[in-house]
């Protein structure tokens, strides 16, 4: 016989990969889970960044406003009109108006009858009859806002826009 030889070898059986046998619905749900959470993730970056598109406005009613006609202030007063706090001043043929909000705290100021005739009554401020500030917290004066006449013939007050203490709208008689 052969000596020193070995009988051949039987092959060696290679294993056979069995399938992963582990229990199906788990992880099915799992995966599922995984999914939403995937997708939820997404949709919602997608609304920020398409939201982020999307300008923060107020959009706020304009600040310009028509008050009457110029005979309906008597001359010589300052006429409080109260919807938007603010006073029309007339001084013969000339119209000016002047806010009637405290630059303080945003109180409305009183008309008072004496030597200073607008009064803040939160803190006592008291206005000139130039709305500049005579005594008080009040860090400045009233503010003046642009008048103009519009085609029907009534006062345009443009409170966007402030003007100085002596910028006055004449109409001619």
């Amino acid at each position: 016989m052969n000596k020193g030889h070995s009988p051949p070898a039987t092959p060696a059986a290679t294993p056979v990969p069995q399938p992963y046998h582990r229990d199906s619905r788990r992880d099915f749900i799992w995966l599922t889970l995984g999914w939403l959470a995937s997708l939820f993730a997404l949709a919602a970056s997608g609304f920020a960044t398409l939201r982020s598109l999307v300008p923060n406005v107020l959009y706020e009613p304009s600040r310009r406003f028509k008050a009457g006609r110029p005979g309906d202030y008597p001359d010589d007063t300052a006429t409080f009109i109260e919807e938007v706090r603010l006073f029309i001043v007339r001084k013969g043929n000339s119209y000016r108006a002047m806010s009637g909000i405290c630059p303080h705290l945003g109180c409305t100021v009183n008309p008072t009858v004496g030597k200073y005739p607008f009064l803040c009554p939160c803190h006592g401020s008291h206005f000139d009859p130039n709305g500049a500030v005579v005594s008080g917290p009040s860090p400045r004066g009233l503010a003046w806002h642009l008048v103009s006449l519009s085609k029907d013939g009534r006062l345009v007050v443009d409170m966007d826009q402030t003007v100085t203490h002596d910028k006055t709208l004449v109409i001619k008689a």
